[in-house]
């Protein structure tokens, strides 16, 4: 008699199945935690500039560029220190802001 499709061709029905563990191929443990310090300041400097600059994309590209005035990336600067956190929201302060500048 032929197998029956419906039915699983396993040699041993009873034996466990083992599963491999779940993964996340969209997200990686960090090695090390993010400081809470830095963590705040990150997130303070990232919506500082996206009001201040007129949205995400001028946001982004400012926090993401090098900037020679700051001496690195102002995300970077800003994360790291108090201090490179004031340089860098000084420096979106001074950014024009208005019609065409957007």
């Amino acid at each position: 008699m032929p197998p029956d499709p419906d039915q699983s061709q396993s040699a041993a029905p009873d034996a466990p199945v083992l599963l491999r563990p779940q993964s996340n191929r969209f997200f990686r443990k960090s090695r090390s935690p993010f400081a809470l310090d830095d963590a705040r300041r990150q997130g303070g400097i990232s919506q500082l500039a996206f009001l201040a600059m007129g949205g995400r994309d001028p946001a982004i590209a400012f926090l993401n560029t090098d900037n020679a005035a700051l001496g690195g990336r102002p995300l970077t600067i800003a994360t790291a220190s108090s201090e490179g956190y004031e340089l860098v929201a000084a420096a979106i302060r001074g950014w024009p802001s208005g019609p065409g500048f957007k």
